[in-house]
């Protein structure tokens, strides 16, 4: 692999390189954390089409060009050149901090695009900047080329925003309780507003009230699932180093599922194992989009709310189960957002060290027409036990997803 410094340039051919890669991004902080982007910019180095801005907002671009998998301090970026429009010239990749530090608190920043090549920065590099443009893409005589910048910026996410000629959206009204709220859902497609923060659930109890759009309903209520693929000093990812743990086939298999009470007292589950997908059109407007069992999706696992009918619904208890294999749940980094249209993105982590195989991540419930959302954060053995906890009273048998 080669190792690139600061300035230094060369074509994906000489890399080893074609147009499908993984571009991951670790960013090791000692406080705050780090927020990881990729702008899409045209041949004057501007945002003209915010589709093309991927981050924790937005996760991927248009025709699947750019889909980003986050994990905590860490980014994976899956990128197929050739599917990117001629409008798009350049893809700039940055890390920007989110809370009190500066980049002197990093404690080292590595860009590795696949096996080809790694450019790696550290705190002793910057000064007070809150962010910092590590490397870009670009295409030059008809073939792309990689740049090592590593150039800071003071403002943080903002100001990079600002740079590439996009603006900010406003905030949306939101009430979090102790969190203190954000901005919302990407902009509009081709549009170069774009909305940059999020609300975090910290701590197991914490919760945010939504408010209805005027006129309208919450539209589609959309919750993801993205866990770890490859922890650090694992060769192949974080599922190849669970092989080992669960006695070489398969891996981990996380999945995404939901307990739901509807407005007229009865209940179900929403979950691969079943093949219980829901329906989101009709009862009980809740539906989930397939299985990943590889953690390999750069999408994680989907499940969407019809918030247009969130007055038949009571509440939703959104849950993680592990499927397969053994984890520590830190060790997954996984993290759950929770993103309506028109309100700030919500985030939870999966952050307890516990050995038990379900996790109880966050109920969203309908008070008095408006939405909140608590983090839960409860670990337990499995299905009956959560059921219990909470009370939906559902008849449990073994099941399978085969």
């Amino acid at each position: 692999m080669h190792a690139l410094t600061r300035g230094q340039k060369a074509g994906l051919a000489d890399l080893g390189l074609g147009n499908r890669f993984e571009i991951a991004i670790d960013v090791h902080t000692t406080s705050g954390s780090a927020d990881i982007s990729c702008f899409g910019l045209d041949a004057d180095g501007r945002l003209s089409d915010d589709r093309y801005m991927v981050f924790y907002n937005q996760l991927s671009s248009p025709g699947g060009a750019i889909a980003l998998r986050l994990q905590q301090g860490r980014a994976s970026f899956q990128v197929d050149l050739a599917a990117l429009p001629p409008s798009i010239a350049k893809l700039v990749f940055t890390a920007a901090l989110d809370g009190p530090g500066t980049m002197r608190d990093v404690g080292q920043a590595v860009l590795r695009l696949g096996d080809g090549a790694q450019f790696a920065l550290g705190g002793a590099d910057f000064a007070s900047e809150k962010a910092v443009i590590l490397g870009e893409l670009y295409r030059r005589d008809g073939a792309w080329r990689f740049g090592a910048v590593g150039q800071g910026f003071d403002g943080g996410m903002a100001a990079l925003l600002k740079h590439f000629g996009g603006e900010e959206a406003p905030a949306a009204a939101a009430r979090p309780t102790p969190a203190s709220a954000s901005t919302p859902t990407p902009a509009a497609a081709h549009n170069r507003q774009v909305s940059l923060s999020k609300i975090t659930l910290e701590k197991r109890g914490d919760k945010v009230s939504l408010e209805k759009r005027r006129g309208a309903g919450f539209g589609r209520i959309h919750v993801n699932l993205n866990w770890n693929q490859q922890a650090p000093g694992a060769p192949r990812g974080f599922l190849a180093r669970l092989r080992g743990a669960a006695g070489g086939a398969g891996g981990t298999d996380l999945d995404l599922g939901c307990l739901y009470e509807l407005a007229d007292g009865s209940a179900g589950v929403v979950q691969a194992l079943g093949k219980r997908f829901g329906s989101f059109e009709q009862r009980p407007w809740i539906s989930l989009d397939g299985d990943d069992r590889t953690g390999a999706v750069s999408g994680g696992e989907n499940l969407h709310v019809n918030g247009d009918h969130f007055d038949q619904i009571r509440r939703v208890l959104v849950f993680a189960f592990i499927y397969q294999g053994v984890a520590n749940w830190t060790q997954t980094d996984g993290v759950v957002t929770i993103t309506l249209p028109d309100q700030p993105v919500i985030e939870v982590r999966l952050d307890n060290g516990t050995s038990q195989r379900m996790c109880a991540i966050a109920m969203i419930e309908n008070t008095a027409g408006g939405l909140q959302v608590t983090k839960l954060a409860e670990y337990v053995a499995e299905h009956r036990a959560l059921d219990q906890k909470y009370g939906f009273g559902l008849r449990w048998k073994a099941g399978s997803k085969d």
